[in-house]
């Protein structure tokens, strides 16, 4: 009877992926990964860094989704100029969507200690379906039509931060594009609108809380926000806890950092659901690797962001 549930649950999934529309994914660790949704945040660093994510949703619950995502950006000499590129490989079920992008940043002071970021991006997202499963379904009407494809975008943001806080507002996808070439089918992907904000607070010599947010609103699907707050002990180790308001995907989070050298950071987190999905799942995990190259005249403080 499990088993029936579980591929039941996955069926509705899928096939509410492929008639709807397809959306970023988004991670529980969204704070270290701002570059896949926000292009003005290339370079912020002001270093060259280098993040790999590995998520897997739903554990237990067949068909469920899987992400890795890598990115590397960096500025360049003149420091005004910040340059990425992101790739994310996404996994649902039988469907499989790659997305392969460029950011350009340029910044400008807007005081002695803040910095105002502009961000293009543009590359390409590849949309598959598993060659078994469409020759399992090629009678369905669902199915049928949807075709392998590459597919052009664009997106833009600005990022607006300080050695404290920050501030971002970004459309990493602009254009719509169909999936299905069938009249009378629809399958976008949508445009998402992100903001993002954080702060970090010194309670004492020793001890940092760091609050951050992330509001998602996408034209036709539920407004989803993410809420989290990390306290960060003698430079080294983040701990903290993390809420998704999601009508279809809530969930509770925790999250542990962990900077092993000034180069190297681990990162882990668990979601546990609070949807309908509870029952038949163990929760979603996430890892984080981040590498960074430092040069010391370029960093004049500890970036928290």
């Amino acid at each position: 009877m499990k088993f029936i549930k579980f591929n039941i649950i996955a069926l509705i999934l899928f096939c509410s992926s492929v008639g709807v529309a397809q959306q970023l994914p988004q991670f529980t660790q969204y704070m270290y990964n701002t570059i896949s949704i926000n292009p003005a945040y290339a370079g912020s660093r002001e270093t060259l860094s280098i993040v790999g994510l590995h998520r897997s949703q739903w554990v237990g619950l067949e068909g469920a989704p899987t992400t890795q995502t890598l990115s590397i950006h960096s500025p360049l000499r003149n420091e005004k100029v910040g340059l990425g590129l992101s790739f994310i490989n996404d996994e649902l079920g039988y469907e499989n969507f790659s997305y392969l992008y460029g950011d350009f940043s340029y910044n400008i002071n807007t005081n002695e200690n803040t910095k105002l970021y502009f961000g293009i991006k543009g590359g390409f997202t590849s949309y598959s379906l598993d060659p078994e499963y469409r020759a399992s379904q090629s009678n369905d009407p669902a199915i049928y039509g949807i075709e392998d494809r590459w597919s052009p975008n664009l997106g833009a943001g600005v990022y607006w931060t300080s050695e404290r806080w920050y501030l971002g507002l970004s459309a990493p996808r602009i254009l719509k594009t169909n999936q299905n070439k069938e009249e009378g089918f629809e399958a976008l992907e949508r445009v998402s609108y992100y903001f993002t904000g954080g702060y970090v607070f010194d309670l004492s010599e020793s001890v940092k809380f760091k609050p951050a947010t992330l509001l998602k609103a996408t034209n036709g699907a539920p407004l989803s926000f993410d809420l989290t707050a990390n306290f960060l002990f003698n430079e080294k180790l983040w701990l903290g806890a993390g809420y998704r308001f999601d009508e279809r995907a809530g969930e509770f989070a925790g999250l542990a950092d962990f900077q092993v050298s000034k180069q190297l950071r681990i990162g882990y987190s668990y979601g546990y659901p609070i949807s309908d999905l509870r029952p038949y799942t163990s929760g979603t995990h996430e890892v984080l690797l981040m590498f960074e190259i430092f040069k010391s005249k370029r960093i004049k403080s500890p970036r928290y962001f």
